[in-house]
């Protein structure tokens, strides 16, 4: 099958219909931001225009509310919105809080007893609010009070999972989708009742019978397909367009078991609004075995191309490259071009993919320099290179591109604006569900102005983070962008050029858009700060601001910023209480008992480092990612470090430091030693040519 349906859509006809008395896609939003993405088409740009590049440097705070304390343990992505002159957010712990958008007073607080899920955003319509809790639960609340109208708990086909998506509401109908169910199911809710109207799966089934031909036997039932960000939505045409995520059966990561296209994975699918049917589909990556699913909100514009003016919609996320679609029949409005890619029979990769002509948010090839350096032992390749049992770093990593950070498409300059990531990661078909970060590895990020009409970037500015994890941009009439970053700072920028006009410090992590809104006259910038975990453990928090020219508000005290490198977090132990030596390929000692100090692998990773699964001889000798023993070692500068392979290991082992170059032992057959002594303060990461994910650091004071 093509990547776009050919199926024969009258959409000329349903639009002439749909377009009486329907409100437009894309009306800049203005006094109120009454929707996460500001208007249907997720713009996430706004008409007010007090707030100018000239007097930027001038904002403060307006004012400063605290939410129930945040947690340590928790994501907050929760994006605000202004309706009326009230600010709408959800916290970590579940609760929705409609605070006064010009003083930040309370004006109702619904506290959930069903826990905290991660979310996206609340939506309003009908004189109620919607959000999600724990356990599947979609509540109304009413606008004025914050008491629930109603309580559901949406069922699908083998689980729903979870419902990470912001609400969208349009028409009487609420918008939401599913992540981590066994089968991804996008949802439209009767917003009066709760009553479920429609269901649509991501992994087509045999109701939908020429797509579930691109499953291999009954591959489709565990096929994933997430719909887990929120849909775009074009009323004239009667069109809502969704992007579904990777497959999945098993983990994302292998292939084998389900042979084909695996439609609509990795798809974006326009549908009508009021029944879910198909209109058509767009499939960016054919047979994901990479985790690279393009989900993000859709973002919808009039662009001219070639000299005329065309409908588009516009998506693209992990894999870092943009594809520019007719909203009326999902063709490519700019050239896209299937090439091949590498093969692996036993995965049973597509033989093309799609790339589309023009530039990439980020390199498609580690590139050798900043942080595409891969740590050494690791084989790397492109994108859509394969893997197997041995991991394979691959550039843009699916933390990596632009992620999960939204989107904003200014009506003045006609140009994108996406904050980017450049974090690699390492895959394997077993073992972690999507790979692991590299211990010691970098990352980094750029914000990035980009031409949808012609493929180009317009301008690009390294940042010191990556910013492809909620880090959306708002944009506005006056030329002026606003961002938040991982170290707590939000930050105005130019649109024209991406230089820094203002910068504020929040608190925690911001992984949420900036809204603009207007309250009693003047202008004002929302923004939610609760921290995050990826690509870093961002610092947490609960900080809800609001911004005004003339603010007063002092920032907050900064958090302790996240590291650059990916961090080893096991307890350092001090050399000379072990002869300032490391064991090469054992945990501790060797024994079912660490010594102190030394722990289990880091959450979050591949417990065997690089391998599909950490394994452990009868002696003792282990490929796991903390086989270095100790892993973290804390040494005087001076110090002469012994890096042991013990006699009584049956492989070869090796000590090479990177990325400053310092050292490598070469392998070192059992019962050899190699010494280096550390003259320098600082952290020196070093991993085990044996095993690249086996990694350890010295850290020298």
């Amino acid at each position: 099958m093509m990547p776009y349906s050919r199926l024969a859509i009258l959409l000329a006809a349903l639009g002439s219909t749909a377009a009486v008395a329907a409100p437009d896609c894309c009306s800049a939003p203005g006094a109120d931001y009454p929707k996460v993405g500001g208007n249907y088409g997720n713009q996430s740009y706004s008409a007010l225009g007090q707030i100018t590049p000239a007097n930027a440097a001038r904002l403060g705070g307006a004012w400063h509310v605290r939410l129930e304390g945040g947690s340590d343990s928790a994501f907050q992505q929760g994006n605000v919105i202004a309706e009326g002159g009230i600010v709408y957010a959800e916290t970590t712990q579940g609760s929705v809080v409609a605070v006064d958008g010009a003083t930040g007073t309370e004006k109702w607080h619904y506290k959930s007893s069903y826990g905290s899920t991660l979310r996206r955003g609340v939506a309003v319509g009908d004189n109620m609010v919607f959000t999600i809790k724990g356990a599947g639960h979609v509540i109304a609340l009413d606008k004025q009070t914050g008491t629930v109208v109603w309580d559901v708990t949406p069922t699908a086909d083998r689980g729903a999972g979870s419902f990470p998506t912001a609400i969208v509401y349009y028409d009487g109908l609420i918008y939401f989708g599913s992540a981590n169910g066994t089968r991804g199911a996008a949802f439209a809710l009767d917003a009066k009742t709760g009553k479920t109207v429609w269901t649509v799966y991501g992994a087509a089934g045999p109701d939908d019978p020429e797509a579930n031909k691109t499953w291999d036997g009954e591959s489709w039932r565990g096929g994933g397909a997430a719909p887990w960000a929120h849909p775009a939505i074009d009323p004239e045409l009667g069109l809502l367009y969704w992007t579904f995520g990777n497959a999945r059966g098993g983990t994302p990561l292998d292939g084998a078991t389900r042979a084909g296209q695996n439609l609509y994975a990795n798809s974006i699918v326009a549908m009508d609004l009021k029944t879910g049917a198909k209109r058509w589909y767009y499939q960016s990556v054919h047979h994901d075995i990479w985790d690279m699913d393009n989900v993000m909100a859709p973002v919808l514009a009039d662009l001219t191309i070639g000299g005329k003016a065309r409908k588009a919609v516009i998506y693209g996320s992990k894999t870092a490259m943009l594809y520019v679609l007719d909203r009326e029949t999902g063709k490519p409005l700019t050239p896209i071009d299937e090439k091949p890619v590498p093969q692996e029979p036993e995965q049973h990769t597509w033989p093309t993919q799609p790339f589309p002509r023009g530039d990439s948010l980020v390199d498609l090839c580690p590139t050798g320099k900043g942080a595409s350096i891969t740590p050494p032992h690791y084989k790397t390749g492109c994108i859509f290179t394969p893997h197997l049992d041995d991991p394979v770093i691959v550039f843009p990593g699916t933390g990596g591109g632009a992620d999960t950070s939204a989107y904003s498409y200014s009506q003045k300059s006609k140009l994108l604006y996406v904050g980017v990531g450049i974090v690699g990661i390492a895959q394997a078909r077993k073992g972690s569900y999507i790979g692991f970060r590299p211990l010691g590895e970098n990352r980094s990020g750029k914000v990035i102005a980009y031409d949808p009409a012609r493929h180009k970037i317009v301008w690009s500015r390294d940042n010191q983070w990556s910013l492809a994890h909620g880090n959306g941009i708002l944009s506005t009439s006056s030329g002026v962008l606003f961002m938040g970053y991982p170290d707590g700072f939000i930050v105005a920028l130019s649109a024209a050029d991406g230089r820094e006009l203002w910068r504020f410090q929040t608190g925690a992590g911001v992984h949420t858009s900036p809204v603009a809104y207007e309250a009693g006259g003047q202008q004002y910038v929302a923004v939610l700060a609760g921290g995050n975990g990826l690509p870093y453990n961002s610092p947490k928090g609960d900080h809800l601001w609001a911004f005004k020219i003339g603010g007063t508000v002092a920032p907050a005290d900064p958090p302790p910023p996240p590291p650059h490198r990916q961090p080893i977090t096991a307890k350092e132990v001090e050399g000379s209480t072990i002869g300032n030596t490391v064991i090469l390929g054992r945990i501790g000692n060797g024994s079912a008992t660490p010594p102190s100090g030394e722990g289990p692998p880091d959450a979050g990773f591949m417990p065997g480092g690089a391998r599909s699964r950490p394994t452990t001889g009868a002696n003792g000798e282990s490929d796991a990612q903390n086989a270095m023993s100790p892993q973290a070692l804390r040494v005087p500068a001076g110090t002469t470090v012994t890096f042991t392979n013990p006699s009584d290991n049956l492989k070869d082992h090796c000590a090479t430091q990177f990325f400053e170059g310092l050292f490598d032992s070469k392998p070192l057959k059992p019962g050899q030693s190699f010494k280096y002594t550390f003259r320098k303060k600082g952290e020196y990461f070093y991993n085990d040519c044996a095993n690249a994910g086996t990694t350890g650091k010295v850290v020298v004071y």
